[in-house]
């Protein structure tokens, strides 16, 4: 869903929750992992580190429940793939936040220099 049709603090606290699930090393390993576009199994997300599955599967939940991973399952396993659309979200408010800021300091430096 657009942050434009979420309330302010509803929005903030979607963009929080993809933040918060991006903090960790090994999450964002996973998106690394995803970014390929191919739906990946939790066997195959495992391979590629130290850790145990159930390990990858705290992980996955993790990400999934920030919207930032999608399931599909694949007979008896699921697969795992990226759901950019919120990382777009994402991205688009930190482009607003560093505009405030460019403009913060642009009025700042102007205030400074007269």
């Amino acid at each position: 869903m657009s942050d434009r049709r979420l309330s302010g603090a509803a929005a903030l606290k979607v963009h929080a929750s993809i933040f918060a699930a991006l903090g960790d090393e090994t999450r964002l390993a996973v998106i690394t992992e995803l970014a390929n576009g191919r739906p990946q199994s939790i066997a195959r997300l495992t391979a590629q580190t130290d850790l145990t599955r159930q390990a990858v599967t705290k992980h996955l939940r993790v990400l999934e429940e920030a919207g930032v991973v999608h399931s599909v399952r694949v007979g008896r396993e699921s697969r795992f793939e990226l759901a950019p659309k919120p990382l777009e979200e994402a991205r688009r408010y930190l482009d607003r936040v560093s505009a405030q800021w460019d403009d913060a300091l642009a009025r700042l430096k102007s205030f400074v220099e007269e």
